[in-house]
């Protein structure tokens, strides 16, 4: 065998195997074959941050087939993609490869698309292994495994159900949680669009909107209904005139091609497609598709931030706009747009290989997700070479005359635009366009409406059909997509194209973040755990300190700093930040005193073990006293607070022990553990008792976690029966459950009383609530089920669990009880005097079923 070469994956493998020929053996190493190791850090921190490299388990067979392999090569080619993570899959190939007894020679091979010319380009053009772009990515890799390993721990201790903390992924789930904070904080604020229906006094007569653009010659702003009601009564009466005509051309650019996260933001948008969705398709339309002549790679690689486009890819795709649309649709000179300072100047922007490939030509030969994929990517590469559209806007100003002893002068505007030239919007779609314009509209409030707009001269007199006025209020910001994340964590310098989705999968995986619908939502742990980073280690989380970490791996790519620099001048603030993160170190008094009492302790509790760990309260005694001799590291406060519990429970062999605690300053924190440690108390016990022979609910699923009432009350009970007391969480969560089944519970004012239990708060109760319930009964003809997305939206079954609640509590919260009236407002037709129940109880009425309906 003369020639191996090694790729990441199969199917990649067999695509270049049919370009190169039987003269080279291609085979796949199937991604990374060494890393660092699972259990340790693996990083010695105190030579130079030298990592040690082991075989990845799942990998063993894959390395040992290509060492085989490599043992009868002449050359070996390392060819997996032209990106750090690609480079440094290289560089443990070789390292694992290499033959002391053969001088083997190892050739580095890079091509931006899997396509014959490109392929063979490569192998004529070999390179070593660039050790610069190799350095990054061991920074990148040791960085985040300091992070992990040190900061994890942290988070385990402090917050329940914490999986793990990264450097990366804890800066995403910041944005999301500082973006909730922001929709829970936000208040809206009123305001009014005033306009009206208009039309010409001659054909053509068809009617069109104006709208209030300035008063008195200033913005026309109306920040209440009061003022929006004075305009419409000072209008009354003045008759309206054409005062202008403006007319302007606009030119409109084609947006450039794709990269990773513009691709992955279309294909949210447009698509319906998760980033990780996106790239597994991108993927394998990277690595080829066969259509009978063996398999073809039909776009370039998807892992770039660059813009940029090939000579030849540029003169390909004027030729094929010349060709398909016309002359007229080629600009005089190519279009160039401008490449980011930090984008990776090697790579492209997302491409077809091949334009004359049209999605119409695939359609037989790709999977419907694919050709979507391929669609989107094709026509806004063949858009970003085409002329600019040219569109003609004409706006009409509109004044109302003031009528004798007005002063007030009010100017209305509409606006209409018409397509001259179509330009790049031939490929995109006008219409596409137009959406994109729509939203943009809709993001910022000053921007007119474009309506369709007859001709109209200057004087012009125009009919009133009706004065319009509108009640807005201002949005709080939207919730983050994966699409809007990726941008925003872009527009940050956080992250490069090759991270963006996984870091997204990660934070949904580890249930820090959940997905409702397409909108991004922090969970509770997700809230938790993204306070505590912020509180505790502020600079390492820091957006602004990320991105800059971001930069410096792009200067040790570029040779211009060591990585070895890099991580030593990181790790110096990061140690100081760790410590301090594990709180302040324990007050020395205290800690002294407790570690003199618990030195009359004669007899230990045995040890015991947990797993596989053992734990004993003389050795844990031992190592404080032996930590606190050396003076390396400070006792934290929570070792203190551990000496604590043990003090308490050896308080019979310490010698007066009550003057002790008094004299240190703990006796109250010890009265705390103490209390704690007590068995539950007949008044828990009895709640327990309240709840064992109700009837509960069947298990529900909310955005795919399960919430089974008799499964949480089973883990009550057993840990009471088992001795333990219950938290104060334990304890409120349990009362609300007695409350949602007080009505199977006998005599429950009563025994609520004798247990104290409080009745909820659900805010005023509507005093007519009873009568409302009562009419729900009226109803015997139900509206069908219906599902929409992953929930099902049924209106017996709601309106069931309202009952139900009632019966128990008595009480609805305000929310439910505006749903219900919505729910009985639909079935209005089969409630006998639906018209005096709106009186009596402040339904919603009849002609209100369908807006009803519409905003649940």
């Amino acid at each position: 065998m003369k020639n191996l070469v090694i790729v990441e994956s199969p199917a990649k493998a067999k695509t270049i195997n049919k370009i190169l020929g039987k003269e080279y053996v291609v085979r796949a190493s199937m991604g990374h074959v060494r890393d660092l190791p699972d259990r340790e850090l693996g990083v010695d921190v105190e030579k130079h941050f030298k990592p040690k490299y082991v075989t990845i388990k799942t990998r063993e067979k894959v390395l040992k087939e290509l060492k085989a392999l490599a043992r009868e090569a002449d050359c070996i080619y390392l060819a997996p993609d032209p990106d750090r993570e690609g480079e440094a899959i290289a560089w443990h190939l070789q390292a694992a490869l290499e033959d002391k007894k053969r001088d083997i020679p190892f050739r580095r091979v890079t091509y931006n698309e899997i396509t014959a010319p490109a392929i063979r380009k490569a192998f004529e053009e070999p390179r070593e292994v660039d050790q610069s772009r190799v350095d990054s990515q061991q920074a990148r890799r040791i960085l985040d495994r300091i992070v992990g390993y040190k900061v994890s721990p942290l988070l385990w201790r402090r917050i329940r159900g914490a999986q793990s903390a990264g450097r990366v992924q804890s800066i995403a789930v910041r944005l999301v949680c500082e973006r909730e904070r922001e929709i829970l904080n936000f208040k809206p604020e009123e305001y009014w669009i005033l306009g009206a229906k208009v039309r010409k006094l001659i054909d053509p007569r068809d009617p069109f909107a104006i709208r209030l653009a300035q008063i008195n010659g200033k913005k026309a702003e109306i920040k209440s209904g009061d003022h929006a009601r004075a305009i419409h009564e000072e209008l009354e009466g003045r008759s309206l005139r054409v005062a202008g005509i403006i007319h302007r051309e606009i030119s409109r650019r084609a947006p450039p091609a794709y990269i990773t996260s513009t691709l992955q933001q279309a294909a949210s948008s447009r698509l319906g497609y998760t980033p990780k969705r996106t790239m597994q398709i991108a993927q394998k339309l990277y690595e080829g598709k066969d259509f009978g002549e063996g398999p073809v790679g039909l776009i370039t690689y998807m892992r770039t931030d660059s813009v940029a486009l090939s000579p030849v890819a540029i003169n390909a795709v004027r030729d094929f706009i010349g060709k398909t649309f016309g002359a007229e649709f080629v600009p005089e000179k190519p279009n160039f747009y401008r490449v980011k300072a930090d984008a990776q100047a090697a790579h492209e922007a997302i491409r077809p290989t091949d334009v004359f490939k049209t999605p119409d030509q695939l359609a037989s030969f790709l999977e419907r997700d694919e050709l979507r994929l391929y669609q989107l990517i094709w026509e806004r590469f063949v858009a970003c070479q085409m002329a600019s559209a040219r569109i003609a806007q004409r706006t009409a100003e509109i004044d109302a005359a003031p009528l004798a002893g007005q002063e007030n002068e009010y100017r209305f505007r509409a606006t209409a635009s018409d397509v001259l030239f179509p330009g790049y919007m031939r490929v995109t779609g006008v219409e596409e366009d137009r959406k994109a314009e729509r939203k943009k509209s809709e993001e910022e409030e000053d921007e007119e409406e474009l309506v369709k707009l007859p001709p109209l001269v200057e004087g012009e007199a125009l009919e009133k059909l009706e004065w319009t006025g509108d009640r807005k209020e201002t949005q709080p910001p939207p919730r983050y997509t994966e699409a809007s994340l990726v941008k925003a964590l872009e527009e940050n310098g956080v992250g490069r194209p090759s991270t963006y989705a996984s870091i997204l999968s990660t934070i949904v995986d580890r249930h820090y973040v959940e997905k409702d619908k397409r909108a991004l939502k922090p969970t509770e742990r997700g809230f938790q755990v993204n306070d505590f980073l912020i509180q505790y280690l502020p600079d390492l989380f820091d957006v602004q300190f990320t991105a800059r970490m971001e930069e410096e791996l792009d200067e040790i790519e570029a040779g211009r700093l060591a990585w070895t620099s890099m991580l030593e001048k990181f790790y110096a603030s990061f140690q100081g930040w760790v410590e301090s993160a594990k709180g302040p170190p324990a007050d020395p008094t205290k800690l002294n005193g407790l570690l003199a009492m618990l030195g009359a302790v004669r007899e230990w509790a045995p040890p015991t073990k947990r797993g596989r760990r053992t734990y004993s309260d003389e050795s844990f005694v031992q190592s404080i006293r032996d930590q606190l001799a050396a003076g390396e590291k400070a006792v934290s406060e929570r070792q203190l607070e551990a000496l604590l519990k043990l003090a308490g429970r050896y308080k019979d062999q310490i010698p007066s022990f009550d003057a002790e605690a008094a004299r240190l300053g703990v006796a109250q924190e010890l009265a705390a553990l103490a209390k704690a440690a007590e068995p539950p108390d007949e008044n828990m016990r009895r709640r327990i008792q309240l709840l064992e022979q109700v009837p509960f609910d069947p298990p529900r699923e909310v955005r795919k976690k399960v919430y089974d009432d008799r499964v949480f009350f089973t883990s009550l009970k057993e840990q009471v029966e088992g001795g333990r007391r219950l938290s104060d969480n334990q304890l409120r969560y349990l009362d609300r459950m007695i409350h949602k089944y007080a009505g199977h519970i006998p005599n429950f004012e009563q025994q609520a009383a004798e247990l104290g239990l409080e009745s909820e708060a659900a805010g005023p109760t509507d005093p007519n609530l009873a009568s409302i319930i009562e009419l729900t009964r009226s109803i015997k003809e139900w509206k069908p089920a219906v599902q929409r997305g992953k929930r099902t939206w049924d209106d017996k079954e709601f309106s069931d669990s309202l009952v139900r609640q009632f019966e128990g509590k008595k009480t609805l919260s305000p929310r439910q009880v505006m749903a219900l009236k919505k729910l009985l407002s639909r079935y209005a037709a089969q409630i006998p005097d639906y018209d005096q129940a709106v009186e009596r109880f402040g339904l919603l009425p009849k002609s209100a079923r369908k807006a009803s309906r519409s905003e649940e």
